[in-house]
């Protein structure tokens, strides 16, 4: 799979509307075939940054999801609410889901 994370610096008088200015975007890319999963969260450091982690399940659902109408879109709505150009990284894993984090099982009864 392709897993993605990016952040996102929000100018700070959009940061408590940024869910609403990418909802459209978040919606339409989570209805992609090949998306895996595609979900936000909020800075606990700093509010005006999020953070995307996103995952499409090999490199043709990536390129769809580039060469998209709601990426063209967003490429040209989402850039004025920036502060800065996102930073991101972008590599190739295997398998199509999270892994379970053995050091802290739950219910293992040790």
């Amino acid at each position: 799979m392709i897993f993605i994370t990016a952040k996102f610096r929000v100018i700070p008088e959009d940061a408590d509307r940024w869910p609403a200015i990418v909802a459209d975007f978040t919606a339409a890319t989570r209805a992609e075939p090949g998306c895996l999963w595609f979900e936000w969260s909020r800075g606990l450091d700093d509010p005006s940054e999020y953070v995307l982690v996103e995952a499409f399940r090999d490199s043709d659902a990536g390129a769809a999801h580039v060469g998209s109408a709601h990426f063209a879109e967003a490429r040209q709505s989402l850039p004025p609410h920036l502060a800065e150009t996102p930073r991101i990284v972008n590599v190739t894993v295997p398998g199509e889901d999270w892994s379970r984090l053995g050091e802290m099982e739950v219910g293992s009864g040790s």
